[in-house]
């Protein structure tokens, strides 16, 4: 063999090796990475880069989705039966704009859950959430202790009532109904993580505290 044969065979088998670091290298830049106490980013993003069912959360984030989830659904329950009952187009109107802005939210929040890996109904949940610390029954505090929530008594009563009674009950159940999801966006902005969650918190403040005002000037003219 010779000399020349030799350098091309070293040199060809350096480049192999060459390629072979090179694709080695790449590699290690892609896996995501976590904690283990339900963070994770890919390698060198930052949480405002990362979409919602990778990006960094916490348990603030997972209980307020699991917590706003069926607010939202009795608030589309209670505008469904708006359909039907209210008189006032006033009423009507605003009751089709909740369940309009509500229920896309239920599906994203659920979305957030399932990418997390965590269950949309809060651990030991049955007929309604688990009760929160701190948190004591009464008017407006339902359903294990979930602020603005009904009773199924209410709800029932709600149901049976038509016209301008139902007009007023409508309005002073989601008065209060809004008033709780104000209290948990606030508990999300400042206790959160995900920044998606957050600014879905921020949103429900922005909108809902809008529709309080407009449901209080409506029921001071009914």
């Amino acid at each position: 063999m010779s000399t020349r044969t030799i350098l091309r065979r070293a040199a060809l088998a350096g480049t192999a090796l060459a390629a072979a670091v090179a694709l080695a290298g790449c590699g290690s830049d892609d896996p995501m990475h976590g904690t283990g106490d339900g963070h994770g980013t890919p390698a060198g993003a930052s949480t405002a880069d990362t979409p919602t069912g990778t990006a960094r959360f916490n348990g603030p984030d997972v209980m307020f989705a699991q917590m706003m989830i069926p607010h939202h659904q009795q608030a589309v329950e209670m505008s469904t039966l708006a359909e039907t009952r209210a008189t006032d187009p006033e009423v009507k109107q605003l009751a089709a704009q909740i369940k309009a802005a509500q229920q896309p939210e239920i599906d994203k929040m659920t979305g957030w859950l399932t990418a997390w890996g965590r269950p949309t109904a809060m651990p030991g949940m049955s007929g309604g959430p688990t009760a929160m610390p701190g948190m004591s029954g009464g008017p407006g505090m339902h359903h294990g202790g979930m602020p603005g929530m009904m009773t199924d008594a209410e709800m029932a009563e709600l149901a049976a009532a038509s016209g301008t009674d139902f007009d007023r009950r409508f309005l002073t159940m989601m008065v209060a109904h809004h008033k709780g999801a104000l209290t948990m966006a606030r508990d999300e902005i400042s206790s959160g993580e995900n920044t998606e969650a957050k600014a879905l918190a921020q949103t429900i403040i922005t909108s809902q505290q809008a529709e309080i005002d407009t449901m209080n000037k409506i029921l001071a003219r009914l």
